[in-house]
């Protein structure tokens, strides 16, 4: 698996999740991963998987909606790896709320991790991207950041934000030779969502209603989102800047 040789990645939320299956799969294929999260235990675990595989993994704990420790955790990667050449925004927050059920403070963590986390991550990987000579932005969006639902007002509205985040940034860039992408997945099988299962008053009932409303009929993984991620940070993904990519077993095609 040679993709990604030479190349070093910087993968936000890295510890769990989407992040964890994305760090795990560059590194199989052959790029030098740097791993970002505000849990520590959980990043060198996934650190130490790798380099037990034979791979070049780095721990970077980082809170990525605080600029200063975004700023020092790429600082650290360029130190460690000389160069810099994909950046994962994956780190994110979910709740499940109407904008009267949301409070101030659930909306500025909402928008803190999703949408902040993205912009600063991105901003402050783009000098090292730069000195590349090119690179690849790859955001983990939602499907929610193209279509609403109810009862996610917040992450609806951060999603949405990532979106055309993406959009604005591919523009600014394209010709340094910068890609900015955004994986739009619906659905996904991680932590995050097995949390909003099990609070639910009837979880398994809540857990089939949700899966009746993908035409393919199941939820997607974190190895699904790793996949795509994959073919953006390659060079097979090369003439693709700025696009939105719906990964949801079809839910937003109705």
């Amino acid at each position: 698996m040679t993709r990604l040789v030479g190349k070093v990645a910087f993968v936000t939320g890295g510890g769990t999740g989407i992040g964890r299956a994305c760090a795990r799969l560059f590194a199989r294929e052959g790029a030098r991963v740097a791993i970002s999260g505000r849990r520590a235990e959980l990043l060198a675990a996934v650190a130490t998987e790798i380099t037990s595989a034979g791979g070049e993994a780095l721990s970077v704990p980082c809170d990525v909606a605080q600029s200063g420790q975004v700023e020092q955790a790429i600082r650290n990667v360029a130190a460690r790896f000389g160069r810099l050449d994909i950046v994962v925004n994956s780190a994110g927050a979910l709740l499940a709320a109407t904008a009267e059920e949301t409070s101030e403070t659930d909306w500025d963590r909402l928008i803190g991790v999703n949408l902040k986390g993205t912009f600063l991550v991105s901003r402050a990987a783009l000098p090292e991207l730069r000195k590349a000579g090119k690179g690849s932005i790859i955001n983990v969006g939602s499907a929610l950041g193209l279509v609403g639902m109810k009862k996610r007002a917040a992450y609806a509205a951060a999603k949405g934000g990532v979106t055309l985040l993406t959009k604005a940034m591919a523009l600014d860039h394209a010709r340094e030779g910068i890609r900015v992408n955004c994986i739009c997945p619906a659905l996904v099988e991680t932590e995050l969502v097995r949390g909003l299962f099990e609070g639910a008053a009837d979880p398994e009932a809540f857990r089939r209603a949700r899966l009746e409303q993908i035409p393919l009929g199941r939820m997607g993984q974190p190895e699904d989102v790793a996949q795509l991620a994959l073919f953006l940070a390659s060079e097979e993904s090369s003439w693709l800047t700025g696009a939105a990519l719906p990964l949801d077993g079809g839910l937003t095609a109705y």
